[in-house]
């Protein structure tokens, strides 16, 4: 096992069709009651100045016709905005205003929820879309693998643990010495058996309360084409503009995760909710990296997903109290340098059945990985170099071989070359000052 230089590519197979948000004709199919529309609307006014009924419809994505213009209609008639003229034909590109009245309502809606995005679909509407998407009928085979890790040295045993449990959908734990590429090979996986695209929401709305759901920074967002965007159905209507379509997340986390932020974070400021890591990670991966480095106690991590683990449904908590029920669609990875002994019992274990340890390399291995790394760094390969560092370094001194090894040394070697200003190679000279750099020995102090 090592860390590649160059990322997999995303293969996979899914046997059912995409889902596809269905289109919004009228302001019933939005899920949503007026008041909340009209907040929504009003407030995109006030932070926008003078919009056209287009433009306010853009940002709100949701059609104009029979949707946004009823509710342009509706505040027009409470004298909360007030049309300018237009600059092009038809009642969208009516130029509107807020009124001082208007201004008032919208401070009124501002102090409930500063939300003044895309709008929310309803929690019904998430809670359905990830069940149609769920990952349940994907199916992994050895090509998909091959594919997926094939810039990685693996042996038959390690293909024969990752196959069968990708496949199960249920969460793994992956154990093993540090640096012989369990976040590597997790990441690869995830790539890989994401397959598909999917939808998600910009937020959901749970009785008038905002949850934030897509994130620029953990969801990678696909273009559409000309095609999808304005011909999403048979009938050649547009989608639902206020899902997008992502690469089906891969999410890690490390010590910085908390019980707290695996709960709806609210924002007391803007008075809105963001999602989860789990959440954000529905229909995808999400992987907990040094498993055990944890701000909390790995028990008291453990315990929080033993009912997800379980049932597939996780259960969030809004400020209020109230508890909302969501699907648990995601392929969750434990990834750890620790002793599992130290970490879990055997009740948790149970919940979780593929276990994959990640040992260390043979010699082949660690020789093949070496002589990879040499490859994509185009430094020339040495044998007679690389036998002298075995001995020298990891026979005599009884160093563990790791998989992460070659790719540091051959990096400490392109730093000295650099300052030394020499080109860099496999010569004993350099093996020697870069394995002094890298190498520490913990126990003389």
């Amino acid at each position: 096992m090592t860390m590649n230089p160059s990322a997999p590519p995303r293969t996979g197979q899914i046997r059912r069709p995409d889902w596809v948000p269905s289109p919004v004709r009228t302001i019933p199919e939005t899920g949503l009651n007026m008041g909340i529309l009209s907040d929504l609307a009003i407030k995109t006014l006030y932070f926008g100045g003078y919009l056209s009924g287009t433009q306010i419809a853009d940002q709100m994505c949701l059609p104009f016709t029979n949707v946004v213009d009823i509710v342009m209609e509706g505040l027009k008639r409470e004298k909360l905005v007030e049309v300018r003229g237009g600059s092009g034909l038809g009642s969208g590109a009516f130029e509107y205003a807020i009124s001082m009245k208007g201004i008032e309502k919208a401070h009124e809606a501002l102090a409930r929820t500063q939300y003044a995005g895309p709008c929310p679909v309803t929690l019904n509407q998430y809670v359905s879309s990830m069940k149609e998407q769920s990952r349940a009928r994907l199916a992994v085979h050895r090509e998909h693998l091959d594919k997926a890790l094939s810039g990685l040295i693996i042996n038959e045993d390690m293909y024969g643990r990752v196959g069968p449990a990708v496949n199960s959908g249920k969460a793994i734990f992956m154990y093993g010495p540090p640096g012989n590429g369990k976040t590597t090979i997790a990441q690869a996986v995830g790539r890989m058996i994401l397959g598909n695209p999917m939808w998600i929401p910009y937020a959901v709305d749970v009785d008038g309360q905002v949850i934030r759901v897509f994130d620029n920074v953990n969801h990678e967002l696909i273009p559409e084409d000309e095609n999808m965007r304005q011909r999403s159905t048979a009938t050649g209507e547009r989608r639902d503009q206020r899902w997008v379509r992502i690469r089906r997340p891969v999410i890690m986390v490390g010590g910085e995760l908390t019980l707290e932020t695996l709960d709806l974070v609210y924002d007391p400021i803007n008075k809105y909710y963001e999602a989860p890591f789990q959440l954000k990670a529905n229909g995808g991966m999400f992987l907990i990296d040094d498993f055990g480095r944890q701000q909390v106690r790995p028990r008291d991590l453990l315990n929080r997903w033993i009912v997800p683990l379980e049932s597939r449904v996780d259960f969030l908590t809004l400020s209020t109290g109230r508890k909302i029920e969501i699907p648990f669609n995601v392929l969750i990875v434990f990834s750890t340098n620790m002793p599992p002994g130290d970490l879990v019992d055997e009740a948790f274990l149970r919940r979780i059945p593929h276990k994959i340890e990640v040992g260390d390399p043979t010699f082949d291995e660690f020789r093949e990985i070496f002589k990879r790394v040499c490859d994509a760094k185009r430094v020339a390969y040495d044998e007679k170099a690389l036998a002298w560092l075995l001995q020298e370094w990891y026979i005599k001194p009884e160093r563990k071989l790791r998989s992460v090894h070659p790719r540091d040394l051959i990096e400490q070697i392109i730093d000295i070359s650099r300052y030394a200003n020499v080109p860099p190679a496999l010569t004993k000279e350099l093996l020697e000052r870069a394995a002094r750099a890298y190498f520490v020995d913990l126990d003389s102090y």
